[in-house]
């Protein structure tokens, strides 16, 4: 599960958002939502990965190793653990901001 932002190169000017996404394809997102989705979608692959090794141990498939399914599983908590400390910030973070007086 890579978290890292990637930079962004492209220059400043003044097209609309509509244009800057057009140009550069919709093929990633960019700032903090992009980042989101990307860990969000690493963490449901990892669980799913985890999911799978352990269908595999149960079905005493001799090609899946039982470490190698617990470190997987390892993996998969650590990510959820991540996630859940994520969206309790966001929230926590929306409320004091819903909660500041204007």
């Amino acid at each position: 599960m890579d978290l890292r932002l990637n930079p962004v190169t492209a220059p400043l000017t003044s097209r609309p958002a509509g244009a800057a996404r057009a140009a550069t394809g919709a093929v990633q997102e960019a700032g903090f939502a992009g980042a989101l989705s990307g860990a969000l979608k690493a963490v449901s692959a990892a669980q799913g990965d985890a999911s799978t090794l352990q269908r595999e141990v149960q079905l005493e498939n001799p090609n899946v190793s039982l470490e190698q399914t617990m470190v997987a599983l390892q993996k998969a908590q650590i990510g959820f653990q991540a996630t859940l400390h994520v969206r309790n910030r966001m929230v926590q973070a929306y409320t004091d901001i819903m909660n500041m007086q204007v």
